[in-house]
Formats: C-alpha cells, structure tokens, sequence
C-alpha cells in the first residue's frame, strides 16, 4: 500500500508540473506624461523591473504621452487600459465632454500645483500680490481665486495673464506670481540660483487633490482582477519607491534617459511621496479615496466656474482594486 500511495503521490505531481505554464495577461500603462518621477509612473517603473508584475501574472506594456493629452483617447477607445491624471481634469472630462473616466488610485493627496514669487520680490503672503501680475497656465485654476479670496482680494486686485510653461518668465520680470508644478519648477529655479517663496491652496484650507491611476468604465466593468492585479503591484511599487529613493531613482533613470538630471527626479519623487500621505492614507493605506474628497474637489470646481456641470461622483472613482 505505500509503494502504491506514494506513486499516486508522484503521478500527481508529475501531472501539475507538466502541464504549460499559465500566460500573462496584458495590460498597457500609459503615463500621462514624459519619462519622469511622477509617483505613480514610479510605482509602475519599479513594479515592472522589481519583478511585482510578474508576480501578479501581468505583462505591463509601458508607454509616455506627449503633452497633447492622447492617452485620454486611447484609455477611452480601449487600446490603453490604464493611465494617470489629475483628479481635478477628471471631473472636468467626466462632465464635459463626459469621457467615462474612473479613479482606481488616488496617489496625490493634495494638489499638484502651487504659486510662486522671487523670494528678492519682497512677496511674502497672498495679500502682497495686490497690484502685481499673477500668471496662469491655459486658463485661471481655482486654487488662484482660492488664494486671493484668503487674501481679502478678488480678481480686480491683480493682473491675471496667460503664461506658458517656462519659468523665465518669472525670472525675467515678465510677471510677479508664477504658476509651478510643485514637484517640478521649484527646483528648476532653485537650480537656476532663484531662492522663492511658495504658496498651494490647500494651505489655505482648499480640497485640492493630485494625480490618480485611471481606468476606463469598460474597464472597471470588465477586467477587475486585471486591474485589481494592477493596482497591488503598482502600489507595491510606490511603498518601495517612498522606502528607497535611490534605487528607486536608478530604475526612473533607466527609463529618463541619460541625459536626464538625476538629483531633479530625486526632488519629484521626494516632493510627491510626501503629497501621497493623509489621514486618509494613514487609516487605509497609499492610493485610498472617499467620496468627501471627491465631493469636496466637486464643490470647489464649481465654486470657481472650473466645471461646467455637476456629476455624479460615486462614479467618478472606486476602491475596489486597491490592495
């Protein structure tokens, strides 16, 4: 009987490792930008080469957009599965032109942007920017009215003006307030030998929120273990990035090219692990949303005439995926 039972035993074995290894599914990550340390392009960096993927089962195909926004089209037309964007931009596509966009990750907590002024200017709070030229990107954000009205000012107070995205112009004198990306353009200007005095909206009791992984409804409908899988290791990949910066940066590296500046992605990754923390965060770990957050970034778009029209929000992002 033993010699019969452990044959069984080995015939079995032998048949589970015969069969063909289980194929990984497929997915494309497209990054709503250039090669850089933006946290959730990291987690995905660091979840492809450290292995995280593999483990989930997942071949991630990893692919940049250009500035022109066409990882929007393609997320929706089902060739990107996943990409990222900022919470606020999503409620704006969501209502107009009601692009079927959802949040599976908050990463940034808080706001990508903030306001700066040549530290020599002698600007030093909100209420200083009585009279001068405050700059914007593309059209007027809600976080400068929210500033003002901290202030005691309204819009008459200042001389708002269309910027581009080159921070000279601030240098140059061609205006007193310039818009930054913060985990950007500050230290742009600091290498520059510009010293500047900074202030976010959130500061200021503002519900700013930042970037997000995002999933199409198709998506979200149809493949959740291939987005929940996703999400594990993409977070997975982040708590490493926030552990260990330098590696981290060897790997962002690899995709940033040689000619990029090592000790600026530094900055990135360090500037955004800390806009990845909150309450929030700390009760349910990196990339947790609600529906007060949403709701509350809803409330303060339309404050601003920044939405057109309110949505629904509960479909605006879930948390089913998130580890």
């Amino acid at each position: 009987m033993r010699r019969s039972l452990a044959a069984l035993l080995l015939a079995v074995v032998a048949c589970g490792g015969s069969g063909a290894e289980t194929e990984p599914t497929s997915l494309t990550f497209m990054a709503g930008f250039t090669p850089q340390a933006n946290l959730p392009f990291v987690g995905v960096y660091v979840a492809d080469t450290l292995g995280y993927f593999a483990d989930e089962g997942l071949e991630v195909e990893i692919r940049h957009s250009g500035p022109g926004g066409e990882n929007l089209q393609l997320l929706a037309s089902g060739e990107v599965d996943v990409t990222t964007m900022d919470a606020g931009v999503l409620l704006q596509r969501r209502s107009d032109p009601g692009l079927p966009l959802v949040s599976i990750g908050l990463v940034g907590q808080r706001g990508q942007q903030a306001f700066v002024a040549l530290a020599e200017s002698g600007i030093e709070t909100p209420e200083d920017w009585q009279g001068r030229l405050v700059g914007y990107k593309g059209t007027p954000p809600p976080d400068v009215f929210a500033l003002l009205e901290a202030a005691g000012l309204d819009e008459s107070d200042v001389t708002l003006i269309n910027v581009g995205f080159d921070p000279r112009i601030l240098t140059e004198g061609q205006v007193d307030v310039y818009p930054v990306f913060k985990s950007n353009e500050p230290n742009l200007l600091s290498g520059w030998g510009f010293e500047v005095n900074m202030w976010e909206a959130a500061d200021y009791g503002a519900p700013t929120l930042g970037l997000t992984y995002v999933a199409s409804e198709d998506g979200v409908a149809n493949k959740p273990e291939v987005l929940a899988a996703f999400m594990r290791a993409a977070i997975r990949g982040i708590e490493y990035g926030r552990e260990n910066p330098a590696e981290t940066i060897d790997i962002v590296m690899e995709h940033v090219g040689p000619d990029g500046d090592r000790e600026h992605q530094l900055y990135m990754l360090e500037t955004e692990s800390a806009d990845a923390v909150s309450e929030t965060t700390d009760a349910h770990g990196i990339g947790w949303q609600t529906e007060d957050q949403w709701a509350a970034l809803q409330d303060f778009l339309i404050r601003y005439d920044a939405l057109t029209s309110p949505i629904d929000v509960t479909e605006a992002f879930t948390t089913e995926f998130l580890p």
